[in-house]
Order: structure tokens, then C-alpha cells, then sequence
């Protein structure tokens, strides 16, 4: 059978292109949708390893642009991160993932589309629902899930074969996009412990070798588009961010949270890029939106979180909320002055032609409005406090 393989390069789909091929005969083509964070020589490692496993082709497809346009704009415009911590940096490209892979094997006449997803994670759950909604009649075969091999038998059938492990031994599933990396299993596999300095990726060293420096980030109607005064695409700005403030140590954290399993799980993970962007665009938004603005927004950020970590990109829901996100974005436009330092980004300046702060003549804590009444505001608090008044006569102590 000719089987269109999603392919990421790390243990479980290294495996599985030998183990569908030697053991079982089918003709398999491995097949990677490029959300970003790799560079052109690890796709390149990518590609002849999955050769040297005994795919017949690799495919590339660049999904990137899609990336940013359906997922991650309102990642920022919601200032989207799970828990409060993690900015859903991988487990968000699942299932613009599964529709790409989905309509390239409909489009080449694949008899069937094979994941490496595992039945402990969420990704099965991610990629089955996607393809549910996308391709419901297309074969879907997941024998990682299936069959369950642990990973180190999957380590030792492969030394047996003579062929080389992934990155990293296996020891670590790491997970690589635009938005972000992640790092599982291994020391993370419980809640004792961290990594070592050694085992971090895109933040390795902490930034303790750097400078503190300060960049200028330009958004229009929510989206960043420009980098120190200079116009740049945000795929491109994300990306150049990602080396910048990797290199000073910024965006590594740890998730622990509650899996679409009902278990626990638990993620190191490095996002540098999303740590500067959210942090400056939400504080641009509260120059520039009401409070009611933001905090109604905030609720529908994280049921919108929450639904795309469920795998859940294809409801018709999230369509009506990135409606509502699209429309409180028109005045999120400005520029945002961030420090950068060893493991920490502070905003330290902005400025928006719709800045409601420069709309005032009012100063906090200096300076009333020119045209205050100060026995209106005296009514104002009295009105504000009139329940808790009545509550307390109604209650004495």
C-alpha cells in the first residue's frame, strides 16, 4: 500500500518509516508540513534520514504562511498561553498540520495517511479530530498508538537494523515551529525535577554571555510588522526573534497542565519569539482598548486556547471568536520598546496614534481632567460602595 507518513524526524516516525517498510512492505512517502523552527540543514538532515530509513520520497510542504495567518495572529491577538505560562507553541499546528497531509494525500492518490502520534499524548486526539472533519473517508493508520511499542524497544529495533537514532538518542521528544519548542518526556516524565542548562535548545547558555539590549517592535491592527524601525513580514520577524531573544535566555519555562486525556502532563519548553510578542502587544492593547475590551477579549482568549489545545482547530466556534479578535485589533497599532536581558523581556515604552492614555489631559495621581466634578466624583464612589453599604447595615457584626 502506498502510505503518505507525517513526518517530524524524531524517534516515534523514524521507527515507523523502517518498521512500514521493512516489516510490513508498503511503499511509504514521509511528509512534513513546515511550520517553521527548523533551519534549511535540519531539513535537509531530515530529508536523507528519512531515505536512509527506506521512504521512497520526502515531501516538504511549506506551511508557514497558513501558520501564521490561521493560528498564530490570534494566538497574539487573544494573548493566548495555556495556564497562564505556555503559549501553546507546537500542539496549535496539529491540526492546520492534519489538513495539509490530509488534502496532499487525497490530491496523489495515497491508499491511506499514517501518524507517529502515541496513545499517552494529545496529539492522537489533535490529528484524529482534524482529519474527522477534513477527510472522513480517508484511511488513517496510527501504529505507534496501536501497537504501543515503548521507546526503548523502538531504540533497540533500530540499532538491531543498523540505523542510526534521531537527534538526541531519543531520550527527549522534541518538537520544533515558528512558535515555539518543546521538549517532553525523559526528566519531565514527573514533577520533581527540571533539565539540565545542557538539554535546552534555543536558549542554551541562559543569555548570561549577552548584553542587555532594547528593540523596537511595530504592530498594526494587532500584527507585528516591524523589527528596531524596519518593516519585516512577521514570519520573518518571529523568526529573527526566536534567535535574538533565544540568545539572551527568554521564553524558557515549564507547563504542567491538564491533557485532553484527563491526565496530567508536563513540558519544558523555549518560545522566545511568543514571550516578547505577547508581552508587548498586550501591553499595548491596554493603551489603546477599554477595560471591558480587554477583559471580555481575555475570557474568549482562553476558551479559544483551550478549544485549539483540544484539537478542536475545525470548530465552527473559533471562526466567531477570531471575528470578535479581528474587530478589537483595528486600534492595537503602535510601537513597543522591550529590554532585553539575561532570561527576562520587559516593556519599557510605547506609543499609539489611538493611545486613550494621550487622549486624557488627565494625569494618574497628579492631575484631575479639565472638566472633573469633584462632587461627581465623590457620587461616583458613593453609588460604587452603596451594596456593600447596605449589606453591612443589613449585617452587623
Amino acid at each position: 500500500m502506498r502510505i503518505l507518513l507525517a513526518y517530524s524526524g524524531g524517534l516515534d516516525t523514524s521507527y515507523l518509516t523502517a518498521y512500514l517498510t521493512r516489516e510490513l512492505k508498503h511503499t511509504v512517502t514521509t511528509c512534513i508540513i513546515d511550520c517553521g523552527g527548523s533551519t534549511e540543514e535540519e531539513h535537509e538532515q531530515i530529508r536523507a534520514r528519512a531515505l536512509e530509513y527506506g521512504a521512497v520520497e520526502h515531501v516538504r510542504l511549506d506551511g508557514r504562511a497558513e501558520m501564521f495567518q490561521r493560528v498564530i495572529r490570534w494566538l497574539v491577538s487573544a494573548n493566548v498561553k495555556r495556564g497562564q505560562v505556555y503559549p501553546l507553541s507546537v500542539g496549535a499546528e496539529r491540526g492546520l498540520q492534519a489538513e495539509m497531509l490530509a488534502k496532499y494525500a487525497i490530491e496523489h492518490g495515497f491508499g491511506a495517511m499514517a501518524h507517529g502520534c502515541t496513545a499517552a499524548g494529545n496529539d492522537q486526539i489533535r490529528f484524529d479530530a482534524a482529519l474527522r472533519v477534513c477527510a472522513p473517508k480517508l484511511k488513517v493508520m496510527a501504529p505507534i498508538r496501536d501497537e504501543a511499542p515503548a521507546r526503548e524497544d523502538q531504540i533497540a529495533w533500530l540499532k538491531q537494523h543498523n540505523l542510526p537514532l534521531p537527534t538526541a538518542g531519543g531520550s527527549y521528544s522534541i518538537n520544533a515551529g515558528l512558535w515555539g519548542l518543546t521538549i517532553g518526556g525523559g526528566a519531565l516524565l514527573d514533577s520533581k525535577q527540571g533539565l539540565g542548562e545542557q538539554d535546552w535548545i534555543w536558549t542554551l547558555g541562559g543569555g548570561l554571555d549577552k548584553q542587555p539590549e532594547s528593540i523596537t517592535i511595530g504592530f498594526e491592527a494587532g500584527v507585528p510588522v516591524s523589527l528596531n524601525k524596519k518593516p519585516m513580514a512577521p514570519i520573518a520577524l518571529i523568526e529573527t526573534l526566536n534567535v535574538l531573544a533565544g540568545g539572551h535566555g527568554i521564553g524558557r519555562g515549564y507547563h504542567l497542565g491538564d491533557t485532553i486525556l484527563g491526565i496530567k502532563g508536563r513540558i519544558a519548553f523555549e518560545a522566545p519569539a511568543a514571550e516578547v510578542l505577547l508581552q508587548a502587544h498586550r501591553e499595548l492593547e491596554k493603551l489603546v482598548l477599554t477595560e471591558d475590551q480587554r477583559f471580555w477579549k481575555d475570557h474568549l482568549g482562553e476558551v479559544y486556547g483551550r478549544k485549539l489545545h483540544q484539537g478542536l482547530f475545525h470548530d465552527p466556534l473559533l471562526r466567531d471568536f477570531e471575528g470578535f479578535f479581528a474587530a478589537s485589533q483595528s486600534s492595537v497599532t503602535g510601537e513597543v520598546t522591550v529590554n532585553l536581558s539575561p532570561g527576562n523581556a520587559m516593556v519599557t515604552g510605547l506609543e499609539s496614534p489611538f493611545s486613550m492614555m494621550a487622549a486624557s489631559d488627565a494625569q494618574y495621581g497628579e492631575v484631575v481632567a479639565a472638566d472633573s466634578d469633584p462632587g461627581a466624583l465623590r457620587c461616583v464612589a458613593q453609588v460604587m460602595a452603596e451594596p456593600a453599604r447596605l449589606f453591612a447595615e443589613a449585617n452587623p457584626s
